[in-house]
């Protein structure tokens, strides 16, 4: 796909970029790999400095970049402010942290391995490719920036191809706060290109959010070269309702998972799976919630749901429910594109779902939302780990018992208990099985880009 940035809401091309060129590419590699090798030598305090001026360059621009991300993918303004807020947030975190979670590990008795002294020591590994997708252009990336540039590493970005304004954005961000020129560098490539930078030998690791093809290809890639991955996938992930569960607020915060960000995040509740003692009630509540959304110009404030970010995505969502229709899914809202310009579709709820529909086994990545109905908690968890995918989860219910259960049998990187899964620097983000491997925030997320170096000493 061409570089580029079209207006989903209109359809409209913006702004067409050139591609860099090999010559721009073995520059930004060659100064990306020039930062790493001083940011090697500088201490945390300094790192720490550098990334809170660049926290408040951000601050200082919210309103801007906000308004940037709804003009290039569609999310919502509100959505786009919030998450520019949590960008600074993550900033300020690692800035606050990172020396406390790169601290050296002294070896309590060093003498049962021969040694006066012994230690673990953590240091950065160089130069970072982070190959990142258009949905939260921002976040997706500073999950990865702030702790590699505060561990003491730099950072190349290969970004989505419909959000070319972030990426260069993001280019200029760091350096502004103060970072070497050449700590961070995005790359304006197709995705054709991508494997030969990982083979590039200034390249450590490569960290991937995107699709499981994706995410498939570049760790094959980096595994040929004997460098580390990180992977985040795709996800499909259950929002279990139980009996005791608190039904008026299950619904609404159903309606707010499934719906975020238009429906486009990886960790949206996808399938809603509830007991059959509260299926009827539950339904009821959520689909006349997801009713009321208003959908339209993201860059009203009155507005909940925007358009799907490329017109391929709208027609991928289509083809997932109008199968899933002509196999004898009961429609309960939406299921239509609403005429006029740009990449709209309405919030949908499908129920009567059977295994041979392929919004099953399918991540749906868009604004529609399946619903099951289960017999007991056994039941719920089977159908909660059907999938190939287990990035994350949410269970609704009051009974201490159920909740443990869930805790332990559910297949996935996270269970939020009486609430929607959100991602925080303060807590670990990943998944298991096709969601993808190793972890990105808190202290796990600077680790993963680190060689943990064992020290001994006679």
């Amino acid at each position: 796909m061409p570089i580029a940035t079209i207006n989903p809401t209109t359809g409209e091309t913006v702004e067409q970029f050139e591609p860099h060129d090999a010559a721009e590419v073995e520059r930004r590699l060659t100064q990306a790999a020039t930062a790493a090798a001083a940011l090697k030598h500088t201490t945390y305090a300094q790192r720490a400095a550098w990334m809170r001026s660049a926290a408040d360059v951000l601050e200082g621009e919210a309103h801007q970049a906000a308004a940037m991300l709804t003009l290039e993918m569609g999310k919502t303004l509100v959505a786009a402010r919030g998450e520019v807020d949590k960008c600074v947030h993550a900033m300020r975190f690692y800035a606050d942290n990172a020396q406390k979670f790169l601290a050296d590990s002294p070896v309590d008795d060093p003498s049962a391995i021969g040694a006066s002294s012994a230690r673990l020591v953590w240091q950065p590994i160089g130069v970072v490719l982070a190959v990142m997708p258009w949905n939260f252009p921002l976040w997706q990336v500073m999950r990865f920036a702030a702790p590699a540039l505060t561990a003491g590493n730099s950072g190349v970005l290969k970004h989505a191809s419909n959000v070319p304004r972030a990426a260069l954005y993001l280019d200029t961000l760091f350096e502004r706060g103060g970072f070497p020129v050449g700590s961070f560098r995005a790359l304006l490539i197709p995705s054709a290109d991508v494997e030969n930078v990982i083979k590039d030998p200034r390249i450590r690791a490569v960290t991937l959010t995107g699709s499981e093809p994706a995410g498939r290809s570049v760790a094959g890639t980096a595994g040929q070269q004997v460098k580390k991955t990180v992977l985040e996938l795709g996800g499909s992930d259950p929002f279990i309702v139980m009996p005791s569960a608190d039904l008026d607020a299950a619904s609404t915060t159903a309606v707010r998972a499934r719906m975020q960000n238009n429906g486009q995040s990886c960790v949206a509740a996808k399938r809603f799976i509830v007991h059959t003692d509260v299926y009827d009630d539950f339904v009821q509540r959520f689909v006349a919630k997801v009713g009321k959304l208003v959908v339209g110009d993201p860059m009203q404030d009155s507005t909940d749901v925007g358009p799907l970010a490329t017109e391929g995505g709208r027609r991928d969502i289509e083809v997932l429910v109008d199968d899933a229709r002509d196999k004898g899914a009961q429609v309960l809202a939406g299921g239509s594109a609403p005429d006029g310009p740009g990449w709209f579709y309405t919030p949908t709820v499908l129920a009567g779902l059977t295994d041979d529909m392929r919004i099953v086994q399918e991540e749906a990545f868009g604004p529609v939302a399946s619903v099951y109905r289960v017999a007991d908690r056994e039941e719920a968890a089977r159908v909660a780990n059907q999938t190939t995918f287990g990035l994350s989860s949410a269970v609704w219910s009051e009974d201490d018992e159920d909740q443990e259960y869930f805790v332990q049998e559910l297949q996935a990187g996270g269970v939020f208990l009486n609430g929607m899964t959100v991602s925080s620097p303060e807590l670990a983000f990943g998944g298991v099985k096709n969601s993808g491997y190793g972890r990105e925030l808190t202290f796990a997320g600077i680790r993963e880009f680190c060689n943990l170096k064992s020290v001994w000493k006679a």
